[in-house]
């Protein structure tokens, strides 16, 4: 008896010792787990496993575009996989120009090249993720997916219109923050990307147009910000968006404001849950088309629907990529209401990027005129996004004619994309107080029970603010919080032996409690896998330093 638990207490000693030395943070751990999650997150096309969209329960379709000659190895992988192949019903020159509401079915949109997805149940290729997971896959030296990675943005510019939210039919309405020169940056300055400069420069040749074309969506009527010469989030369909498969989501939104009426922007409009024909044609314009969606019809509580405002603020929200915050309104349905920071920053930053490769391909003019877009653009967001009082860049309502009231991450950004002025630069680097917790940066100080805002942390926010006061000299600042964010990586996947999408920056940790909006902390994940990589960079001291402008 006595050997018998002498046995079991030396098996739960060594247990317990096991279990606390699994738990120790090991960078190295997390960074062979990088090293394997790049292929298990990646997709291509010839792929059975890689064709199905676990968002929406239907038979699986490849749509192709209508101009594009598709492969014949599709068709041999439509018949192993089970797979319908279908041609879109019409040329792409922008987009909204084929309404995804019209199509039959919902599908995965045609790429040529293999791609990294975010992780969890995603299987498509999203418009701002690719940016972090480029870099990441730069430094993580696997330059052949980088690249392919670029080109398949640069084939959705060509065939879809734009760098799209990501490669599904119902995405054909809208893009997703603009980072395409970026990508274009980070494949270009690696210089195992190409053979020669001569291939560089035929690749910059085709590029180039396409990320022009790119530019053009955020200066058309929709995209602008009331006549502030700034930037809005827009989605250009309206109603409940397609991939919502029932009324959950809409139906938490209505409730949430019923409770809460003080906090309610004007989203709400009283309407029968079964409205009458009459009824069904005032929503039609005054919410939305409950004979045309079953979403739409089913969103309805306790007297109450949603207004077509409400709908057009979180399809904005949702192009935005912060979906979903309380920032921008309650579940950010005042998204397409501001000129937002983040945005503009990145289309200064886009501006600069094309000039330079206007200049490299001996465009003058080009670069001219580029030089003066972004000059414009900063003397814009310097009279309506910069707050001097406040130290901050603060978001616009142009509708309401006033900056926002809350401090968002985003201040960071014009640091990134070297829009700030030394002096700006300095004050909001003052402010890193209101954001910097235990863990790395919070989005705010604000929290709602929304992913996007306090406690949590995100990897693409913290890699830009640090990137951002790096590259203006605070480099200080830059590897204290390059630090705390990849320790709590490190410290999570110490404890499920996972990487997410997002952490809980008050701990620490991937404990992460939504109760408002998207719930899950989907694991893989391809931002923070790149973002990972690149902040190691900023701790060793080996990352690339940018200039800032000096004004």
């Amino acid at each position: 008896m006595k050997n018998r638990i002498r046995t079991l207490a030396l098996l739960l000693s060594t247990t317990l010792v096991a279990t606390a030395s699994a738990a120790q943070p090991d960078p190295a751990k997390t960074r062979t787990y990088i090293d394997k999650a790049w292929t298990t997150l990646t997709r291509s096309q010839d792929n059975c496993a890689a064709l199905a969209d676990p968002k929406i329960k239907a038979h699986p379709v490849i749509y192709v575009p209508a101009q594009f000659t598709a492969p014949a190895d599709l068709a041999q992988t439509a018949k192993r996989c089970n797979v319908d192949v279908r041609t879109l019903p019409q040329v792409i020159n922008q987009l909204g120009d084929v309404d995804a509401t019209k199509l039959p079915v919902q599908g995965l949109l045609y790429l040529p090249h293999p791609y990294v997805v975010p992780g969890g149940f995603f299987n498509e290729m999203y418009g701002w993720d690719s940016y972090f997971i480029v870099l990441g896959l730069v430094a993580d030296h696997r330059t052949e997916l980088a690249r392919n990675m670029t080109d398949n943005a640069l084939f959705e510019v060509q065939y879809y219109g734009g760098v799209l939210n990501a490669n599904r039919s119902y995405y054909l309405s809208r893009s997703q923050p603009p980072f395409l020169t970026g990508m274009m940056v980070a494949v270009l300055n690696d210089p195992a990307s190409f053979k020669n400069a001569e291939e560089k420069r035929a690749w910059l040749e085709q590029a180039y147009p396409l990320a022009v074309r790119n530019h053009d969506i955020w200066t058309r009527p929709e995209h602008q910000a009331g006549n502030t010469g700034l930037a809005r989030y827009y989605d250009l369909g309206s109603g409940p968006v397609l991939e919502a498969q029932d009324s959950e989501f809409y139906k938490g939104v209505i409730k949430w404001l019923v409770e809460h009426p003080a906090q309610n922007p004007g989203y709400l409009i009283k309407a029968a849950e079964h409205p009458d024909d009459a009824e069904a044609a005032r929503l039609k314009t005054e919410s939305c088309d409950v004979n045309a969606s079953k979403v739409c019809a089913g969103n309805g509580y306790d007297g109450y629907r949603l207004t077509a405002d409400y709908y057009h603020g979180d399809r904005a929200m949702r192009e935005s990529g912060f979906d979903t915050n309380f920032h921008f309104g309650p579940f950010g349905g005042s998204t397409h209401h501001y000129a937002a920071v983040d945005l503009n920053s990145l289309l200064y930053r886009y501006e600069l990027d094309l000039h330079d490769f206007a200049v490299q391909l001996g465009k003058t003019a080009d670069a001219e005129r580029w030089a003066k877009a972004a000059a414009a653009r900063k003397v814009a967001m310097n009279k309506y996004l910069w707050r001097p009082e406040l130290g901050m860049y603060r978001d616009y309502d142009f509708v309401a004619g006033k900056p926002s009231d809350a401090p968002y991450l985003t201040t960071f950004y014009p640091l990134w994309a070297g829009a700030a002025s030394a002096q700006q630069a300095a004050a909001v680097r003052q402010q890193l107080s209101t954001f910097e917790l235990a863990g790395g940066l919070a989005m705010d100080n604000r929290p709602s029970g929304t992913q996007w805002n306090n406690p949590f942390g995100w990897a693409p926010t913290n890699w830009l603010a640090v990137s951002g006061l790096d590259a203006y000299g605070f480099h200080e600042d830059a590897r204290r919080i390059a630090g705390k964010f990849d320790a709590t990586v490190d410290r999570s996947f110490a404890a499920d032996g996972t990487i997410r999408e997002k952490y809980n920056m008050a701990l620490g940790n991937a404990d992460v409690k939504v109760s408002a909006g998207y719930t899950t902390n989907v694991i893989g994940f391809g931002w923070t896998n790149g973002v990972y990589l690149k902040l190691q960079e900023i701790l060793r001291g080996t990352a690339g330093k940018a200039t800032p402008v000096k004004n």
